[in-house]
Order: C-alpha cells, then structure tokens, then sequence
C-alpha cells in the first residue's frame, strides 16, 4: 500500500511542477521523454554517489552501480543466443 501512496504522491509533485512551469497533461512526447531521461538520472545519483564516496571513479561505480542496464535495458533480441547457452549449460545433462 506505501508504493501506491508515494506512487500518488510523486505524481502530485509532478503535476504541481508542470503546473508551475506553464505544461499541459498528459505533456507533450519531447517534454516526457526528457523528464523520464530526469528520473531514470536521477535514481542513479544515490547509488554512484555511494560508490564514489567510497573510492570508486566515476566509470567504476557507474558499472557497480549497474546504472546502464537500468537506464537503457536490454535491446530486444540482444544476448538471447547467451540466454539459451546459459540455460542449457544449467541443465542437468541426460544420459541414456
């Protein structure tokens, strides 16, 4: 139940944000895209800032933190050869 009240919550902050800074919703796609860029950004900075605090670059705890693979994901069909080597190696092996 917490998830829905702060999922409400944030949703309140950015209606109140577009609001202030004069944008209709549902926002324009460009307007969205980029303020969705801003949250994916932003969940980022505590873990890397973690990382760098303890001694890590940059580009160390970038990669640490995973902040790619949750910024941008997996592009389709990307790595599924790997996924079913992986399988199959897990697999036990059959004997006859």
């Amino acid at each position: 139940m917490k998830a829905y009240i702060f999922s409400l919550l944030a949703g309140v902050l950015v209606g109140v944000i577009y609001s202030l800074i004069h944008v209709r919703s549902p926002a324009p796609p460009l307007v969205a895209l980029v303020g969705l860029l801003g949250i994916l950004a932003g969940e980022q900075i505590i873990p890397v800032g973690k990382q760098m605090l303890s001694g890590s670059g940059f580009h160390a705890a970038w990669q640490q933190s995973k902040c790619t693979q949750h910024m941008f994901g997996s592009l389709p069909g990307r790595n599924a050869g790997d996924t079913a080597r992986v399988t199959a190696a897990n697999l036990p092996e059959k004997r006859s």
